[in-house]
């Protein structure tokens, strides 16, 4: 079928639902195609993972035009209870960051690092 990301059958660090909510977090405005490929997930499963953020209000839209625009509440705290206290907005620094490090081309970075 196509449109549909390649599956990835090893296991991960974060949920699909931590990296819909960083994509969300970097671009407030994308569509749910986009997030889709950037996640590596199908459509539906995006649809169904941002209905659940937002039934439990760590994520809320408004329509505008044809394009949706997202709001993350980055002070509801993290659902388990090991990360207890912890704000959604900590999860998400750690992810922007990691997202823009990977950005930059490594020959780039070493030029930067060796600038400093």
């Amino acid at each position: 079928m196509d449109g549909v990301p390649e599956p990835y059958t090893g296991w991960t660090f974060l949920t699909n639902h931590a990296r819909v909510l960083a994509a969300i977090a970097d671009n407030r405005t994308a569509r749910i195609r986009d997030i889709a490929a950037h996640c590596r997930l199908t459509e539906r499963a995006v649809q169904k993972i941002i209905a659940d953020l937002e039934r439990d209000g760590y994520l809320s839209h408004t329509r505008e035009g044809r394009t949706n625009r997202y709001r993350v509440d980055r002070g509801k705290v993290l659902r388990h209870p090991a990360e207890s206290g912890l704000a959604v907005a900590s999860l998400l620094s750690l992810l922007v960051q990691d997202e823009a490090h990977r950005a930059t081309p490594p020959e780039a970075e070493d030029r930067r690092r060796a600038r400093a």
